[in-house]
């Protein structure tokens, strides 16, 4: 069985985002990790790997500084990294990406594809999807659990407070919730063979049946028109009543502002 994984790395929203001018993140000075949904997603295809004997290989698009997190899905047990990275791929929203990773998957053979659900720092869910979609792949989203029978995959998918329990021949997309599993740690064999594995660098000329007007910022139909740090809230309106008053009070804003 061979498996490929998309994973991204993604600002560490804990110590806060940065932009460019032009309204998109500025990556290069950000602290990064990779993306929570990734890494379930990464570890599913290791447990497969274990049960299996697969052969995983992750690919990621970005910034040379990609590379870290191909060398930690390495390091967790990973076969191969592959760096998609060119400066006319910058600035690409869902679209130009999904273009972008379908491109360079056209190159590998695959049972299974897995990506993680959604990135903390677009949360649209769209990446995945549309990489089906291009590839003309069958895709079952939001796996709480995943099993594999004979040439199918059985999944569990989450649907509100229960979940859909979906079947479909491979080769086929998953995207992975961060709850489908916990991620294993790198160990230190594997930090060690991580920094002594070739990482495979691929640019615009790898990727197969994309046009150049599908990829990038000029090859992107999302425009960012604004984008600015998180916005606080100011602290309300603080009131003193007793109880009678009280009900009084809230029935009153409740009734103003059309709750009820």
């Amino acid at each position: 069985m061979k498996i490929v994984v998309c994973v991204k790395q993604v600002p560490d929203t804990k110590g806060g985002v940065k932009f460019n001018p032009d309204g998109t993140l500025d990556r290069s000075a950000m602290l990064a990790i990779m993306n929570p949904d990734d890494k379930a997603g990464l570890e599913a295809a290791l447990r497969l790997k274990d049960q299996y004997g697969a052969e995983v290989t992750v690919v990621t698009m970005g910034l040379p500084k990609a590379e870290e997190v191909l060398r930690e899905a390495i390091a967790m047990g990973a076969d191969k990294g592959i760096l998609v990275t060119d400066r006319v791929l910058g600035g690409a929203d869902t679209w130009a990406t999904s273009q972008t990773l379908a491109g360079a998957i056209r190159n590998l053979e695959y049972d299974l594809i897995i990506t993680g659900r959604q990135a903390i720092d677009g949360d649209t869910a769209q990446v995945g999807p549309q990489i089906s979609e291009h590839l003309n792949l069958p895709v079952i989203s939001y796996a709480q659990n995943i099993k594999i029978d004979g040439d199918s995959v059985i999944v569990e998918r989450q649907f509100d407070d229960r979940y859909h329990v979906l079947k479909a021949k491979m080769p086929c997309l998953i995207t992975a919730l961060a709850e489908l599993n916990e991620p294993r740690y790198m160990t230190p064999g594997g930090i060690f063979d991580a920094y002594n594995t070739e990482i495979t660098v691929w640019g615009r000329d790898k990727l197969v049946d994309v046009e150049d007007s599908n990829l990038g910022l000029k090859g992107s139909p999302t425009q960012i028109a604004k984008a600015s740090d998180k916005v606080r809230k100011g602290a309300g309106e603080k009131v003193v009543l007793d109880p009678t008053e009280s009900v009084d009070y809230i029935m009153d804003k409740l009734l103003t502002k059309h709750v009820i």
